[in-house]
């Protein structure tokens, strides 16, 4: 009975660790380019200039409507005068519906509205943002990932052409 105790602990604290690195990885090609720099992982991004947020991975936003949060690809027109790559963003990680809890994040953020003192992706120098399909180097980086992930390694010798394994008629 130890043994299968100790087993199932074992295999809930993996489980534990396994979503927690699902959590804590890379997401920077999916942040929109007008997302601000400095983070390689967003869930939300809560947008205090106009009291809505945006949801990454799933490329959408999320406002209010009434007693409603409504979930939309596009902003609707009330919005269209909002300039998302000055506008203030505060990462949120670890909160799957941070809307539910508004009143805490306005609270907390609403003192950012009107702040534009964030460097977008979109103009980021740093090689990785690249990666994000709003910046302008982005074409630039994924035609050279392409050609790296064809060919092999780029410039070197694919030392998976050649077989080195012992044989008959080698020694």
């Amino acid at each position: 009975m130890k043994k299968f105790m100790f087993l199932f602990v074992a295999v809930i604290g993996f489980t534990v660790i396994s979503k927690a690195q699902v959590n804590i990885s890379i997401n920077i090609g999916a942040q929109p380019a007008w997302g601000p720099t400095g983070y390689d992982h967003v869930d939300y991004y809560y947008l205090p200039d106009i009291d809505c947020y945006y949801d990454v991975p799933n490329k959408v936003y999320v406002y209010p409507d009434g007693n409603n949060w409504v979930r939309v690809r596009q902003l609707p027109a009330r919005y269209r005068n909002v300039d998302l790559y000055n506008a203030h963003k505060v990462v949120i990680n670890g909160d799957n519906r941070p809307y539910q809890h508004a009143d805490k994040y306005r609270q907390e953020y609403g003192g950012f509205k009107d702040r534009h003192d964030q460097t977008p992706i979109r103009d980021s120098k740093e090689e990785k943002y690249f990666e994000s399909k709003g910046h302008p180097q982005h074409a630039q980086w994924e035609k050279d990932h392409q050609t790296h992930n064809k060919g092999g390694k780029k410039g070197g010798d694919n030392r998976n052409d050649r077989d080195d394994r012992p044989g008959p008629d080698r020694h």
